[in-house]
This record gives C-alpha cells, sequence and structure tokens, in this order.
C-alpha cells in the first residue's frame, strides 16, 4: 500500500480548507493540510498565502470526486 501524499486542492482562505479537511475526513480520507503562511504576519500574498490539501496516493481519486461534488453544489 503506497503512503505518498499528493495535493488535491488549493485555497488562500482557512476557512474553505477546513471544509474540504472536514468533508473529506468524513469520507474517510485521511488529509493533511499544509499552510505556508506565518501565523504573526497576516500575509495572503501568492505562495505564502496557499493553504494545501494533500491525501494519500490511493485515495487521490476518490477526494477530487468529492471536492468537484462540493464545487458544483
Amino acid at each position: 500500500m503506497n503512503k505518498e501524499w499528493v495535493e488535491v486542492f488549493v485555497t488562500y482562505d482557512s476557512l474553505e480548507a477546513e471544509m474540504i479537511r472536514d468533508l473529506l475526513e468524513s469520507g474517510g480520507i485521511s488529509v493533511v493540510v499544509r499552510s505556508s503562511k506565518v501565523s504573526p504576519y497576516p500575509v495572503s500574498v501568492g505562495k505564502m498565502g496557499e493553504i494545501k490539501i494533500l491525501v494519500r496516493e490511493e485515495d487521490k481519486e476518490a477526494a477530487e470526486k468529492v471536492i468537484k461534488g462540493e464545487e458544483e453544489a
């Protein structure tokens, strides 16, 4: 079983990132959220503001379907 983590979603909104994480986890998909933000500095420009959602490689297809379904709703 492959344990590699792959990126499935990028946002600049921490609330959106938490909603996507909760949605995926409720479907049984393990999630890692990585943020480049430095908390004392509220910078959210370019790469410094990115929040990445990562899932295990074997869950990527299922996660993308869940996210796509959420975006269409």
